[in-house]
């Protein structure tokens, strides 16, 4: 019995960090709030778990899979949110817990004074609450001092000892563990008489979890994990002051904008282009490049002088960026001419794109006496026009002189028998 009992914990680690590695997988597509939705819908029963359930080990001692599976996994799913996104995003789990909690206290508050009518069967006392409530709210307050730690001891394991990544991780959860063990078992034990011996047991077991669940995190972030997402907005908290790396990475994202319109400079069309060709390649998606052309800018500066042409500029270039996926790219290629972009993109979507882009800048409410701006576009996709960053440009600058040759405003791709075709 205690080794089906070993086995099967190994079975709960494995399929909660496997399905919770997949939702954060797939942050992309739906969205990371799907995620912590699923990760904080596991937390009461972590919280029931860790105060009544228990399972017998070796030597006497027990555990409690709430504690050793799901919190211990927890933790490790909250390292690797701040390791793929940053500690301003860890931090929304752990306060949503720990106000959703107190919530959950004052309703119960509420609802002991209603009038209850039993239903046939089914015991109406909520007494329960009170202490697991209690229990739920001293546990996210853990959570919240456990993940500045972990943080904190992270970033000093991973500058010194940049070759074991499993080692850190392990290493970091270990500590944190350890400490937290001494934090919410202790309350367990005087407030519950909880066993030492599930004590020393839910120790052992959090060790051996940490190990397990490093060891997931490092392949994970091995196999699965790129580059990663745009900086999002922040607020200031002790997470903000922790998170140094987030303003190194402010500062280099500031540093590779067009000072004037705000999208990518020059010079990084080239570096940015040659990864996204390259993954392309490798996971054999296409990928889109559109360059774009103002096709009357000249005549703003010529007449209203260049103050009101940076600011109609300004526009344009707000205008085609807000019309673009996250996952898509602006860079200023020229005075007026903008280079889009567009990973997994195929032609046919590309071309539509491009017209989307031209119908929001000709939308636009310019600057009075502006007459409305228009675009030429010309499309060129991977693998169908070339497997090198060259040989997009090369294609969708031809496709861009010939819609501007045709008449302007309009785009320019390519017809199935590789010539130019007018889709405007």
């Amino acid at each position: 019995m205690i080794a089906l009992n070993i086995l099967l914990l190994g079975a709960e680690m494995l399929v909660y960090f496997g399905a919770m590695l997949a939702l954060f997988r797939l942050r992309g597509t739906l969205g990371i709030g799907v995620f912590f939705c699923a990760l904080g819908s596991l937390h009461f029963m972590e919280t029931y778990l860790a105060a009544a359930y228990y399972v017998q080990l070796p030597f006497s001692v027990s555990l409690s899979p709430g504690s050793v599976v799901l919190f211990s996994g927890k933790l490790a799913l909250l390292l690797l949110v701040y390791i793929r996104e940053d500690a301003l995003v860890a931090r929304q789990p752990i306060y949503g817990l720990f106000l959703g909690n107190l919530v959950m206290l004052a309703l119960v508050f509420l609802l002991r004074l209603h009038d209850v009518v039993p239903a046939p069967g089914v015991p109406g006392d909520i007494a329960f609450m009170d202490q697991l409530g209690a229990l739920a709210v001293w546990s996210t307050l853990l959570l919240f001092i456990d993940s500045i730690a972990m943080i904190l001891l992270y970033e000093r394991l991973s500058s010194r000892v940049k070759r074991y990544p499993v080692a850190v991780i392990w290493a970091t959860l270990a500590l944190v563990l350890t400490f937290d063990q001494v934090g919410f078992f202790g309350v367990l034990h005087f407030a519950l008489d909880v066993p030492l011996s599930a004590g020393i047991g839910g120790w052992v077991g959090k060790m051996v979890a940490a190990g397990f669940y490093a060891l997931m995190l490092a392949l994970y972030l091995d196999r699965f994990e790129m580059a990663g997402d745009p900086l999002r907005p922040r607020i200031a908290d002790v997470f903000d002051t922790l998170t140094y790396r987030q303003r190194y990475e402010q500062l280099e994202v500031t540093s590779r904008l067009d000072p004037l319109t705000g999208v990518l400079h020059r010079g990084q069309l080239e570096p940015l282009g040659r990864d996204l060709v390259a993954i392309a390649r490798k996971t054999g998606r296409p990928m889109s490049l559109l360059l774009v052309d103002v096709d009357d800018y000249k005549e703003v500066n010529d007449i209203h002088g260049h103050a009101t042409g940076d600011a109609v500029l300004r526009q344009l270039a707000g205008a085609i960026s807000e019309s673009l996926r996250q996952s898509d790219h602006v860079v200023r290629y020229g005075g007026d001419e903008f280079a889009v972009l567009a990973p997994g993109v195929s032609h046919i979507s590309a071309v539509a794109l491009a017209h989307m882009l031209n119908e929001s800048v000709t939308a636009l409410a310019l600057p009075d006496g502006v007459r409305k701006q228009t675009l030429s576009i010309g499309v060129a996709t991977l693998p169908e026009d070339g497997q090198t960053l060259t040989a997009l440009l090369e294609a969708a600058d031809k496709r861009l002189y010939a819609a501007k040759a045709a008449g302007r405003n309009r785009v320019t791709g390519a017809t199935g028998d590789g010539g130019l075709s007018d889709n405007g």
